[in-house]
């Protein structure tokens, strides 16, 4: 079968490589639709191997080379023994988080914290990028008739976005700033504006400014232009904001955070940082701050996403900017996200 697999850094090939085998006690074969380019299969592209295990796995063994993929919808065409409430031909979203369920995090409901943690596509025998992949028959969402495949497979992101705000306890009428309008900014954007949230976006990017321009959720500001603390103190008599979701993973950005929120605010750091950055901890102490950082999302939150999709409430596929086929994963999806000029924001591969 048909598979983008990634060896090392900038060797990320579209080959054969073997069909899986008939799946075991609780597990699913599923046909994968569309998965996404997730932002951590760019840093694996670009400089890894990081996250992809170069030695086996504790949890589960695999290692190099890997089928990519995580964030995917797809159709059942096997069930293994044991499977109870699902059936071939039914469509399904995948979360893919493993976690052994034994350690100190996972007795506490807290799996996606888990010490030994492997995620399908970056660090399990099968991926979404694929003709055919075998994952837990725990692990998967049947998705109603009002959600598309498209949109099964926008779930994953459309979780860490939520769990982002929800971090920062967004409710109805607060004042959101979202900085960085990459996919999970625009995402916490459509949650914290399905909230009720007054949302503003700051974003330097051209491209992804557009893209937040086009949700229709709220105003997009360029900060390298304008002062965004300022300016949002100034709208509000000086207060500022209630609440900042940090999605862009700079330094700029969390400081920007810090200086816009109001005293008693919450600011939830959802953005990766990929190198230390530099903050003035008084200001969280002198105004009563509140910074939270976030790690992926919580394991069970499948249902509530998908359900808010169907009700249209969390209008997830208005991120897409472009879909590919998966013979073209190179260089019409991680070179061009990687590139400086590069023109789109969320790809999508096709795998149908």
């Amino acid at each position: 079968m048909k598979a983008a697999v990634f060896h090392a850094h900038h060797d990320v090939r579209v080959e054969d490589v073997p069909e899986p085998s008939a799946p075991g006690p609780g597990e699913v074969t599923l046909r994968p639709f569309f998965c996404g380019i997730c932002g951590t299969d760019l840093h694996e592209y670009a400089m890894g191997p990081i996250v992809i295990p170069a030695e086996p796995h504790r949890l589960n063994g695999s290692v190099l080379p890997q089928i990519l993929g995580h964030e995917f919808s797809g159709e059942i065409v096997a069930v293994g023994a044991g499977v109870t409430g699902l059936k071939e031909g039914q469509r399904v979203s995948v979360m893919p988080l493993l976690s052994c369920g034994t350690c100190y995090y996972c007795r506490r409901g807290l799996n996606h914290l888990c010490v030994r943690m492997a995620c399908v596509g970056l660090s399990y025998a099968w991926g979404g990028i694929a003709d055919l992949a075998v994952v837990p028959a725990s692990h998967v969402t049947v998705l109603p008739d009002a959600v598309s495949d498209l949109q099964g497979a926008l779930v994953e992101p459309a979780a860490v976005a939520a769990y982002g705000v929800d971090t920062a306890q967004v409710r109805p009428g607060d004042r959101v700033l979202i900085t960085g309008a990459g996919p999970i900014g625009a995402l916490a954007a459509l949650y914290a504006a399905s909230i009720g949230a007054d949302v503003t976006i700051s974003e330097v990017n051209p491209v992804r400014a557009r893209l937040a321009a086009s949700l229709g959720v709220g105003e997009v500001v360029d900060p390298s232009t304008v002062d965004v603390a300022e300016m949002l103190k100034d709208a509000t008599d000086g207060i500022g904001v209630d609440a900042v979701i940090e999605c862009s993973g700079n330094e700029r950005a969390l400081n920007t955070a810090i200086d816009a929120v109001r005293a008693a605010g919450r600011i939830s750091q959802t953005g990766l940082h990929t190198r230390a950055a530099s903050i003035e901890p008084m200001k969280l102490s002198e105004h009563d701050i509140t910074l939270t950082g976030t790690w992926c999302y919580p394991v069970t939150d499948w249902p509530r996403i998908i359900d808010l999709i169907a009700r249209g409430r969390y209008p997830v596929e208005k991120v897409v900017t472009a879909q590919v086929p998966i013979d073209r994963i190179v260089e019409q999806g991680f070179e061009t996200l990687l590139s400086p000029t590069g023109d789109q924001v969320k790809i999508l591969v096709d795998a149908r």
